[in-house]
């Protein structure tokens, strides 16, 4: 049985949050202006590769035994790894990584309920809206259990306001639903453009189009796992499967399953998320591959760290399972973040024209870590 949580509970939590995030925007306001005149007196491109001279960018396409014609990941040698790995280990100070999770965090929880409202909406016109919470067992072992129990307080609330019919309101209301989850995303592009070194370049239409189709396409995924859900156990049943074997079956498939369906989330999320020309798609796999890996492992880990050791309830109260489900989405967007890095560095190491169409030289591509080469570390 969940024990409810009050909405200013929440809001408090979300207040303290951002107050949180303004400061440590302040602070870091306080720390440009300081080294401002240090920076002044910075190389081109001691902060954006864009601003590198052309000249150095064909110096480095030249140098020998680092993958710089490499037309694929899978062919940057080892040297070329250890500078890819150097420079994202660089980027992540330097693009205060960290922080912009926390800003992201902030617009997620603020679209955290209108998501769920959207899901719910879309569940209860195939089912009825007050079994989804039943149906969503499987993700609680990615997060951590009061989180999870917060996530089910919500969803019970609104599957009780749900009558599951296609009339003018539900769509109104979904629509709302969706645009005000859509903060999310487009705080998702915002520090992808951050990490590429793009400005955005996408007018209001187009980019709300695209931040829409990616809100709307994460709720349908997830509705098709939970579809899945349902429907493999009658699949297995009908081919003979007892339930014990059912079990162990799905207990095996599931975290290949979520992994497959991650990584794929993601490779979408770092090829069109960014404002800049579209990267080849084995441009993208590294960091989706990193990031799926490694959001699963935090996510078990956290969730087990908690459950063992930490115990946010008694150190928040009432706001426990708020600050254990903003540390979980903290940890989820860092890492998402980084795999996105990752990317960055290995489209950065070589020469070759990493985007999509007919090649085209240095300058010319439309992407800055496609137009630019990176240091070489050693």
């Amino acid at each position: 049985m969940h024990t409810p949580r009050s909405v200013p509970s929440v809001l408090a939590a979300l207040a303290g949050f951002a107050i949180a995030v303004a400061s440590l925007r302040w602070e870091d306001g306080l720390r440009r202006e300081r080294h401002a005149e240090d920076k002044a007196d910075k190389p081109p491109g001691a902060d954006r590769a864009s601003d590198e001279p052309r000249s150095l960018q064909v110096a480095r396409a030249a140098q020998p035994g680092r993958g710089r014609s490499a037309d694929a990941p899978t062919r940057i040698p080892a040297r070329g790894w250890k500078d890819i790995l150097w420079r994202t280990y660089e980027e992540i100070s330097a693009d205060r990584l960290f922080m912009i999770a926390a800003g992201v965090t902030f617009y997620a929880m603020l679209a955290f309920v209108p998501a769920i409202t959207a899901l719910v909406s879309l569940y209860g016109l195939f089912a009825k809206a007050s079994t989804i919470d039943q149906h969503l067992s499987f993700i609680a072992s990615m997060m951590p259990g009061s989180a999870y129990e917060l996530i089910g307080d919500q969803i019970t609330r609104i599957a009780g306001n749900n009558d599951g019919k296609l009339t003018f309101a539900f769509v109104l209301g979904l629509g709302v639903a969706l645009w005000s989850a859509n903060a999310g995303m487009k705080a998702i592009f915002d520090a992808l453009n951050i990490v590429y070194d793009e400005d955005e370049k996408r007018g209001f239409i187009k980019l709300n189009l695209i931040s829409l189709t990616f809100t709307l396409g994460a709720v349908v995924a997830l509705l098709v796992a939970i579809g899945a859900v349902v429907a493999l156990p009658l699949v297995l049943a009908y081919v003979g499967f007892g339930a014990e074997r059912q079990a162990w079956l799905l207990t095996l498939l599931r975290w290949p399953a979520l992994f497959v369906l991650v990584m794929l989330g993601l490779a979408l999320l770092y090829r069109f998320g960014p404002s800049r020309k579209d990267a080849e798609w084995r441009w993208v796999s590294v960091g989706s591959v990193f990031a799926s890996f490694a959001w699963l492992a935090i996510s078990a880990l956290f969730s087990w760290y908690l459950s063992k050791f930490a115990d946010y309830n008694a150190t928040y109260g009432s706001l426990g399972a708020v600050i254990g489900l903003m540390m979980w989405i903290w940890l989820s967007v860092s890492v998402i973040l980084i795999g996105a890095e990752l990317n960055a560095e290995t489209e950065h190491q070589t020469a070759r024209d990493t985007t999509v169409g007919h090649g085209k030289p240095l300058g010319a591509r439309g992407a800055v870590m496609a137009d630019t080469v990176g240091e070489a570390k050693s």
